[in-house]
């Protein structure tokens, strides 16, 4: 089956051509293009229509944010989403929407060994039954995986969007400085693109501290602020590794606290695109102490293997999955 596959995130909009045969998935003239540049995405199709000459007759589309009865609101980009009115507009015989971490979830099986990294290997056996996707990224999005002794059906969450909850003295002061500058605090303020440059504020303050250039840059410039603490941190700016490694120990936390509540023995699969750039980060103490440190569960949290998927188009293939499933 051929089919138009998108994934539609908060900084970029990915599109390509896919077939797909099983859990296989192959991917053609895969274009990336600035998502907040275009009105919409109905915008972004056009062009990259123009731009291949392809044409399809199906289309998938993983979204960033909640979708209801073919509809999204983009949680990160002022955008309305609705698979019919693409449908029509366009020109196509169906249009599919999903939330882009149930994509992944869908993608998860088309994965081999190579296109992911182990945090924790876990059981040796048993590790069969529910997983989950845990994707730090622009935002924070989190997907299950349900297990049927058979094979897996992926399903959509926003957990990401449940309630922080600090455990000692210095992140109940994060929780207290968060909640000054935005009311309600979510897991995505602290684990994600943005909860990165929101751990380095908080901690510049707390310490009194000056920011390193690259950083200062990037608040001048409204730049990828994420990516400069990152590269500052690597530089030895101690600041911006405790920012890091702050970051890891929760993003271990959270990815923990769903794997619990999915009873994901089955695996956790960590999506996005902060992972694979901080691979060396997360390899390190602080998120395997964080995804572990569950009093009584600990040792059940040890048993789960965690991994990191390190190919970028892992969306793609399941928006492409997911259509073949619709059309049966």
């Amino acid at each position: 089956m051929r089919v138009l596959v998108g994934d539609i995130g908060g900084t970029k909009t990915g599109l390509g051509i896919a077939e797909v045969q099983g859990n296989t998935v192959s991917l053609d003239l895969h274009r990336r293009y600035p998502s907040r540049k275009s009105v919409s995405l109905g915008e972004i199709v056009t062009t990259f229509f123009d731009e291949t000459g392809c044409q399809c007759e199906m289309a998938a589309f993983a979204v960033a944010g909640p979708v209801v009865s073919g509809r999204s609101k983009t949680t990160n980009l002022p955008w309305q989403i609705d698979a019919a009115e693409l449908q029509k507009n366009l020109g196509f015989k169906r249009v599919g929407l999903l939330n882009d971490l149930e994509a992944v979830a869908w993608g998860v099986p088309a994965l081999t060994s190579n296109e992911l990294a182990v945090l924790q290997p876990g059981a040796t056996t048993g590790a069969v039954g529910n997983a989950c996707v845990v994707a730090a990224g622009t935002g924070l999005g989190e997907a299950g995986l349900f297990w049927d002794g058979t094979k897996h059906h992926a399903f959509p969450t926003e957990g990401g969007h449940t309630d922080f909850a600090p455990t000692d003295d210095r992140e109940f002061a994060l929780l207290n400085y968060l909640q000054k500058k935005v009311g309600r605090v979510s897991w995505e303020r602290v684990v994600s693109g943005i909860g990165i440059g929101n751990i380095y504020a908080f901690l510049a303050q707390w310490h009194k501290a000056v920011h390193p250039p690259a950083v200062a840059e990037a608040l001048r410039s409204d730049g990828d602020i994420a990516a400069a603490v990152a590269e500052a941190a690597n530089n030895g700016h101690a600041i911006s590794q405790e920012a890091m490694e702050l970051f890891a120990v929760l993003y271990g936390r959270e990815a923990g606290n769903t794997a619990l509540k999915h009873m994901a023995l089955g695996g956790v699969y960590l999506g996005g695109g902060i992972a694979p750039k901080n691979l060396a980060l997360l390899q390190g103490p602080g998120f395997a102490e964080g995804f572990r440190d569950k009093g009584r569960m600990r040792t059940l949290m040890e048993q789960i293997p965690v991994q990191v998927i390190l190919d970028p188009l892992t969306p793609l293939y399941g928006a492409a999955r997911y259509m073949a499933a619709e059309i049966g």
